[in-house]
């Protein structure tokens, strides 16, 4: 019977994914912060972001288009450089489950505006509110690259509002940090560092 309660106790765990950190990354498609994931999203459903860091802004928008096929672009506006529109394409070839982790292929700056890059991504949840990321590709992606998801719950909010998440990651080129935080159905703020600057973007998620 102990045994029995264990097993089920860790399988509640292994079903509570950090779904904080999902939300349109700087890159357009779901994901962290410019690391994609192999999440997509759902007919009917739809991101919007802004972001903005220094030097630099950014506009950002997903939709579910198909069945495991995600829409998604980027306008990014610089002071200094050409600014441009990335249009990208994800679909997820497996969908994550308590054993197996997710699976997505997906393009970014289809046209090459910027750097376009072809990638490949796998996702999984673990116990304790971790959630990793992991693919390889290229263009904006040196190689192989990763991304790591820690929830993290306020004592003091009795484990429901503000949930947050820690994100680290690293594109092949560069480590990156942030915190993503949910301040309504759908609404949410993350801050940070990329690519040595700081930045701030809110996003916004219609399901």
């Amino acid at each position: 019977m102990k045994q029995k309660q264990l097993a089920g106790l860790f399988s509640f765990i292994m079903l509570l994914p950090a779904w904080t950190a999902a939300a349109p990354s700087l890159q357009g498609s779901t994901g962290n912060i410019v690391v994609p994931s192999a999440d997509v999203l759902r007919l009917g459903q739809f991101d919007l972001g802004y972001y903005h860091e220094t030097g630099e802004k950014t506009a950002v928008a997903a939709v579910g288009i198909s069945r495991n096929w995600e829409l998604s672009a980027a306008r990014r506006e610089r002071e200094h450089g050409t600014d441009y529109t990335a249009v990208n394409l994800k679909y997820a070839v497996a969908q994550e489950s308590i054993t197996e982790p997710g699976l997505a292929i997906g393009v970014e700056d289809i046209s090459a505006e910027g750097d376009r890059s072809l990638y490949v991504v796998a996702s999984k949840g673990l116990p304790f509110g971790i959630r990793l990321h992991a693919g390889c590709g290229n263009g904006s992606y040196g190689g192989l690259f990763y991304a790591v998801e820690k929830k993290i719950t306020p004592h003091a909010a009795g484990g429901v509002f503000p949930d947050a998440a820690v994100l680290v990651e690293n594109n092949g080129h560069e480590t990156d940090y942030g915190i993503r935080i949910s301040l309504s159905k759908g609404l949410k703020a993350t801050a940070g560092w990329h690519d040595g600057e700081k930045f701030i973007g809110f996003t916004y998620n219609y399901y």
